[in-house]
């Protein structure tokens, strides 16, 4: 039976369901927006109502100074009931706290958007769940062959050993401040590493978020005012800009690490003069891009914000028939 999508549309700033007047992650405010997760990319403030779950309206609150207007919490696995007949349902995405994919159902058919996930266990967030659908909707962020991420617990072994060869220094790791700095923390903490982790300031707000929604990151201090002689044989976690900045001087001759997935590419490291690349993504590589297709078998694959074309060729490849979508707004912020 053919597929009718007459009710889901992509435009340039976003996924418009036209029956329920209702956007997903759209790229400017709007009546009705259901949001996927917290970073700047997919949620905006200033949307008449907002749907998300509890962490995501939480992250938004904290970034955008009071809670979104016309908030409605709904939790994974809970649905909700949009005008024009449309069911939507919050499923785990395992990108970051709060993250989710929407499950949209009208007359039968079922879409998912998965906003940004990955597949990888991540003791910060609910992991990825699977769902069958017609229509699945996958980022791209990371859609070419040549990014297949090593295993977290070889980055933070690399991170380790380098702290430890160099006890007069300290380790100065940029991370984003939403999801990945938070991920580095508790999986340090989980490799046996207890001693205290320092933060920029642009850092403290969200991990004290993460730790209001029961996430244990040990402890951790401000790095500002503290003398060079205390951070050394430390690691401290800042944004990415902040690595080669003027803040950065204050440290004790630091080691600078970035954790991202583009530390796949070497002269991305060379640009931001990073010495100590640790390839950590939020988001899927290439094998799970692929596997998650497979694996929720949808009649459709439409796909979006990345690396489209190789995925594209791989759908064909396979015989799936897949789309790109063109939509404007979303980036990896140094995933």
């Amino acid at each position: 039976m053919a597929l009718d999508l007459s009710w889901i549309r992509p435009e340039p700033k976003g996924l418009y369901l036209p029956p329920a007047d209702a956007w997903i992650d759209p790229a400017h405010a709007v009546a009705q927006a259901l949001v996927t997760h917290g970073h700047s990319d997919h949620a905006r403030g200033g949307h008449g109502q907002t749907i998300a779950t509890g962490a995501t309206l939480a992250i938004m609150g904290l970034r955008y100074g009071v809670m979104p207007e016309g908030a409605r919490v709904v939790d994974y696995g809970q649905s909700v009931d949009l005008a024009g007949g449309i069911r939507a349902t919050f499923v785990p995405a395992g990108h970051v706290l709060g993250s989710a994919q929407i499950l949209l159902e009208r007359d039968g058919q079922r879409v998912v958007v998965t906003g940004d996930y990955k597949r990888r266990p991540d003791p910060t967030c609910a992991p990825f769940q699977p769902v069958r659908c017609d229509v699945f909707i996958t980022e791209a962020t990371f859609g070419l062959p040549v990014f297949r991420h090593p295993p977290i617990a070889e980055e933070i072994a690399r991170l380790l050993a380098t702290l430890a060869a160099h006890p007069e220094r300290c380790v100065l790791v940029g991370a984003y401040a939403l999801g990945k700095a938070q991920r580095l923390i508790a999986e340090l903490r989980r490799a046996g590493h207890h001693a205290p982790i320092f933060l920029h300031g642009a850092m403290e707000r969200m991990c004290g978020l993460y730790r209001e929604w029961g996430i244990d990151l040990g402890e951790l201090r401000p790095a500002a005012g503290v003398a060079k002689g205390e951070i050394a044989g430390h690691i401290v976690v800042c944004p990415p800009s902040a690595l080669n900045d003027r803040w950065s001087r204050r440290l004790p001759d630091p080691i600078t690490a970035m954790a991202s997935g583009w530390m796949r590419v070497r002269q991305r490291a060379r640009q931001r003069n990073v010495e100590l690349p640790l390839v950590i993504s939020d988001h899927a590589d290439w094998d799970e891009l692929t596997a998650t297709i497979a694996e929720v078998d949808p009649a459709e694959t439409w796909i979006t914000h990345g690396r489209e074309e190789a995925l594209l060729r791989w759908c064909a490849l396979h015989q799936r028939p897949a789309r790109a979508l063109a939509m404007v707004g979303y980036e990896d912020e140094d995933d």
